[in-house]
């Protein structure tokens, strides 16, 4: 009785799958949900392996439960490009990049006008290092959506009020910026986050683009332009998201200082992955190579790899290996 149950089991399991080309393996039985991942997503820049965790059936119950469904909308609904992008989102929640990818590659080839795809898919490409395809994504994301009036882009993982802040014009100039940024194309990467900064209609977003925009000023010796962010930065910003960009916006005019962005309870020297990057920046581009070197590492020990703020300390540790 025992083996006749197991065999049902894993016959379901295929069927709920269809496992063509997926790096998931489910199954749903009510609470006993199971997710499983392929957790090697590639390659750093510096030749480690980026590994995902497995979700644990607990403390992810949330986004297992998110992505179960998720998978259920897009097999009754595989020509829904709501469904892919959900679908895309959802894995990628999970760690699973390279799954996301994949779901984006297929939506491109149903939806190719639809800039989402090409906006989603660019942005797992930069989580995995692969920032030349990124910005071919990104680059067309950018021209389909020239001309068109914007939209608000929904969360995946609400904010604390529940309100989305970033829209697709947004989301695409400022992962556009930042592929063009770790890879060094000061340029391209000011461009695209001034872009972001001019399309953001909310306090929340222009910190977000802000911040890139000073650092960027900053590393280009343009420090009159760098201080002209500054001038629309100050303490009242109703901020209820992005507060690293804002405390570091603050930090960067000297309202802050570098001992108030940081949190003792945490393993990380700085408060997140975001601050403890630009914290190092500041010292790379004030001429103190080595304090931002130990503070990049530390964040490369530390921090999240899929991280923006990981991202760009690995980029820089990398460059400056290079000119060794």
């Amino acid at each position: 009785m025992k083996t006749l149950s197991m065999c049902f089991a894993l016959i379901t399991t295929v069927l709920l799958c269809n496992c063509n080309n997926s790096n998931f393996r489910e199954s749903d039985f009510g609470d006993d949900s199971i997710v499983s991942i392929d957790t090697v997503q590639g390659t750093s820049l510096l030749g480690e392996k980026l590994v995902s965790d497995q979700p644990d059936r607990e403390k992810d119950s949330v986004t297992i439960a998110n992505f179960i469904k998720a998978r259920k909308e897009i097999n009754e609904n595989p020509d829904d490009n709501e469904a892919i992008i959900w679908y895309g989102r959802r894995a990628a929640y999970l760690g699973d990049y390279l799954k996301a990818i994949d779901i984006y590659s297929e939506g491109i080839e149903k939806f190719p006008k639809d800039a989402r795809m090409y906006r989603h898919r660019g942005h797992r490409f930069i989580n995995i290092r692969k920032f030349d395809k990124a910005i071919e994504d990104l680059t067309s994301a950018a021209e389909l959506i020239d001309g068109k009036p914007d939209i608000v882009e929904p969360d995946g993982i609400p904010n604390a009020r529940n309100t989305p802040v970033s829209s697709l014009n947004t989301n695409v100039w400022y992962h556009l910026g930042l592929a063009h940024y770790l890879k060094g194309n000061m340029l391209e990467a000011l461009d695209g986050f001034q872009k972001c900064l001019d399309a953001s209609t909310n306090p929340d977003m222009h910190v977000a683009a802000a911040n890139w925009v000073y650092m960027i000023h900053r590393r280009m010796n343009n420090t009159n332009e760098a201080e002209k962010v500054l001038d629309l930065i100050n303490s009242d910003m109703d901020i209820f998201e992005n507060m690293a960009y804002h405390n570091l916006l603050l930090f960067y005019k000297g309202i802050l200082t570098e001992d108030e962005l940081k949190d003792e309870s945490q393993d990380v020297e700085y408060m997140n992955d975001a601050i403890a990057y630009g914290i190092g920046n500041w010292y790379y581009y004030n001429g103190d190579t080595t304090r931002a070197k130990e503070i990049f590492q530390i964040l490369l020990d530390h921090g999240t790899w899929a991280s923006f703020g990981t991202l760009a300390a690995e980029a820089e540790l990398y460059r400056l290996k290079l000119e060794l």
